[in-house]
């Protein structure tokens, strides 16, 4: 299967995986942290331990302070 991610505010990536990929997997070529971003399909977060569904993707990073 062939998926777009786009990093919010960085590059697109073009990925390939295997049909039973999670989003996590998508995560991890581009060396992200499931715990440091959110996944976001049709503008809606999805759990990272889903199986990938869409064709096109955008990952958010999430920012911490205090």
């Amino acid at each position: 299967m062939d998926v777009t991610v786009e990093v919010a505010g960085e590059e697109t990536h073009d990925l390939t995986v295997d049909d039973d990929a999670t989003y996590a997997d998508l995560l991890a070529p581009l060396e992200l942290s499931p715990h440091a971003v959110s996944v976001l399909v049709d503008d809606k977060t999805v759990p990272t331990n889903q199986p990938v569904e869409a064709d096109h993707v955008r990952v958010v990073r999430l920012i911490k302070g205090g």
